[in-house]
């Protein structure tokens, strides 16, 4: 299965046990489609690949899930709580990167749904209720994110259209931490720039977070 970036591994790590597989069930589907987008494919190929996951997914609420190892840790996790049907909207957002145009504003606009859907998923799975602030939490972290993965200019103009967003000052209840860590660490990337992953900072960033919820 496509591996997490080291934020999410991290991040996963504070995830309780009984939640655990269901977090990294739905972060390794959202990186399995940003794998299939990797490495300069055509267009055309990448949006077969997309729609096969939309299409794979949509079944989980009425099949059982094929020989893939990840599509099998999604219906055992993740599809219980959060319907195949809706973890099928993933690929929208992520085919807003086939284009081989200069990404526009409303071009991250509709690829911030990404984060959207991510964090009202992931927030679900942990036992507690998305809000408009969570979701545009997920926003910002999802331009960041593509931010990390861009060469320039889509770089600049994707930092640059989150710090066009608002950005709530959340206060993240304990259960929603490991979710909120991602946003926390968004958030000091759009103020210092982007930090390694993984870095002794980002780490005790995440760390503050875990314990003041900020």
């Amino acid at each position: 299965m496509t591996p997490l970036d080291p934020d999410r591994t991290l991040a996963l790590s504070y995830v309780p046990a009984k939640r655990r597989a269901a977090m990294e069930a739905l972060w390794r589907l959202d990186a399995a489609l940003g794998a299939v987008l990797a490495g300069g494919r055509e267009p055309l190929i990448g949006q077969i690949k997309l729609v096969w996951w939309r299409d794979a997914l949509e079944k989980l609420d009425r099949q059982k899930a094929p020989a893939e190892p990840l599509l099998q840790a999604v219906a055992e996790h993740v599809v219980p709580t959060v319907p195949g049907t809706a973890l099928a909207g993933f690929e929208q957002p992520w085919s807003v990167l086939l284009s081989q145009e200069p990404l526009s504003s409303s071009d991250f606009d509709n690829y911030a749904v990404r984060g959207r859907l991510l964090f009202r998923f992931s927030a679900t799975l942990l036992g507690g209720i998305s809000s408009p602030e969570i979701e545009s939490a997920g926003e910002a972290w999802a331009l960041v994110d593509l931010a990390r993965h861009s060469g320039e200019p889509d770089k600049m103009a994707a930092l640059n259209a989150t710090r066009e967003r608002p950005h709530p000052g959340l206060r993240w209840p304990v259960p929603l931490r490991p979710l909120g860590m991602l946003h926390a660490l968004a958030c000091r990337d759009i103020e210092h720039g982007l930090g390694a992953p993984g870095s002794p900072g980002r780490m005790l960033r995440m760390l503050r977070h875990r314990f003041t919820g900020r």
